[in-house]
């Protein structure tokens, strides 16, 4: 869970996680630094639940994507078997946590997205119909240019698979900020990794304001052409490599994508 200037609801989603029947589930807070006191209310938080909660602090704040670089290979690191991506301003309902960890286990799915565009999954009444256009666009965009098969390729509510995290390299990520996602899971999806949607109600963050800055959206537009582009230069050697799967739990039905 990457953070910056989420003091607020930070304690509200920690505790509603904790409180989930996942015996085996652990937070581990990516702190960029928050001039809102958001470090200091993680380790207050680790205490609290020592063995369960952790806190990464990073002292440069660089970008989105280099911060779930930081976190999901520490994650891997310390024995993780699955790799949640989630924010901290309540966008992501904790509802809808076993949900995802459930369609992982039946299905084997390398990794599993939360949807808002799959039937079932919408966006928060609170949208303007600007930030609806303009999420509907980059998902349109995305998926005409790279071909993923996922209808919301720029989700950040994500669950992995370690083996796939580990598969991945996250140390080539190119991305710094929120082009991550779609990065990730073009990378992914390349390599044949069976992935599955499955429909949530994105919320209205509960505190702070959109980090979406202009150079993120230059950033988000050229990405694709960038992956793209590459690939071809390089020859699709990716698509050379053995195709990426969790070793572990796989299963009958294993990349269906929803619905």
């Amino acid at each position: 869970m990457p953070t910056y200037n989420e003091a607020e609801s930070l304690p509200v989603i920690a505790d509603e996680l904790l409180a989930l029947p996942l015996p085996g589930l652990r937070l581990l807070v990516v702190d960029d630094n928050s001039p809102d006191g958001t470090g200091e209310i993680a380790d207050e938080l680790a205490k609290r639940h020592p063995g369960r909660v952790e806190v990464l602090h990073r002292t440069v704040k660089d970008g989105l994507g280099r911060a779930y670089v930081a976190g999901m290979t520490l994650a891997v690191e310390r024995g993780a078997e699955y790799v949640l991506q989630m924010d901290a301003d309540g966008s992501h309902a904790v509802a809808y946590v076993p949900q995802l960890i459930g369609s992982a286990l039946a299905t084997g799915a390398g990794f599993v997205v939360g949807s808002r565009y799959v039937p079932g999954g919408r966006l928060a009444s609170e949208w303007a119909p600007h930030r609806r256009l303009l999420s509907r666009w980059a998902n349109r965009y995305v998926g005409a240019v790279l071909r993923t098969g996922l209808r919301d390729a720029t989700a950040g509510f994500v669950l992995w698979h370690a083996d796939v995290v580990r598969a991945l390299h996250l140390e080539q990520v190119r991305s710094n900020g929120y082009c991550f996602q779609v990065e990730l899971k073009y990378a992914a999806v390349r390599a044949g990794c069976p992935a599955v949607e499955i429909p949530i109600r994105f919320e209205e963050r509960r505190q702070g304001a959109s980090k979406m800055s202009a150079g993120v959206q230059l950033e988000a537009a050229v990405l694709p052409w960038r992956l793209l582009l590459g690939d071809l230069a390089a020859g699709r050697a990716g698509r050379a490599g053995a195709v990426i799967r969790p070793a572990a739990r796989r299963r009958a039905g294993t990349g269906r994508r929803w619905p």
